[in-house]
């Protein structure tokens, strides 16, 4: 199957039938199970996928697939550094168990999405990057994803990095303080992280306040100016630059499309 190079993460609905099918992209993907079951093998390993558990695909990672009877999976498409997602969640190939509020996000967002590839139109666009972030942070958070992820002596433990991000995003990055908490000194810290994270830390918080936007920029009782203090930009006018840089919409834009 060929693709185009995907740029933006894209979330859509899928059906997968009887007959086997093989895939290879260069975008990692998540393949969430919804309804019924399917069967998929990556790298030899097979392990089928219901409600409840999900396949983390490595970019490049070939993979083998057919559905069981009726059934639907949610797929989160996710090219590299596109979300603040670890670089080693993706390190192998595996299929997970994801707790019970990640299976209830998981119905929320199908219901609203649908199936095929990713559009340009602005509407869909804020759908997938909305939907992405959200599911993103939770496979980061969920003990069932993250679980076997590091062997010993791996390296940093990057859920509990990416937590103690999560709670200090109103806060100038202090790596020393960072560093200290995992018990690392700060040059050893530094690369350390970035062989976990794909990216230096403030590259990685940058990504993370910006995604951390688009769940408050939901909310319409939040101001521009509250959410830029809240997620770590000196004022609302550094939050619009940086927010229109990545998504290509200034965040009043964003909040007007339709959802």
């Amino acid at each position: 199957m060929n693709h185009a190079t995907a740029t933006i993460p894209c979330v859509s609905l899928r059906r997968y039938g009887a007959v086997e099918a093989s895939d290879v992209h260069d975008f990692h993907q998540v393949v969430l199970g919804l309804d019924g079951a399917m069967v998929m093998a990556v790298n030899g390993v097979a392990q089928q996928i219901d409600a409840g558990s999900a396949w983390l695909i490595p970019a490049g990672a070939r993979h083998d697939y057919a559905g069981i009877g009726e059934n639907r999976q949610l797929v989160l498409d996710l090219p590299a550094t596109s979300l603040a997602v670890p670089e080693r969640l993706f390190d192998r190939a595996r299929a997970v168990t994801v707790d019970a509020s990640l299976t209830q996000l998981v119905h929320r967002i199908a219901a609203h999405a649908t199936g095929g590839a990713q559009s340009d139109d602005l509407d869909a666009r804020r759908f997938h990057w909305d939907a992405a972030a959200r599911l993103g942070a939770a496979l980061v958070a969920d003990s069932g994803t993250t679980a076997g992820a590091l062997a010993p002596g791996a390296g940093l433990d990057f859920t509990r990095i990416d937590r103690w991000l999560r709670a200090h995003l109103s806060e100038p990055l202090r790596i020393a303080d960072l560093a200290a908490h995992c018990g690392f000194g700060m040059r050893r810290f530094h690369q350390l992280f970035i062989d976990a994270f794909g990216e230096t830390p403030h590259r990685y918080l940058q990504r993370l306040r910006l995604d951390t936007s688009l769940t408050l920029l939901a909310d319409p009782r939040r101001s521009l100016t509250d959410i830029a203090l809240d997620i770590g930009f000196g004022d609302q006018s550094a939050f619009t630059h940086a927010f229109t840089r990545r998504f290509g919409l200034a965040p009043g834009q964003w909040r007007a499309l339709r959802h």
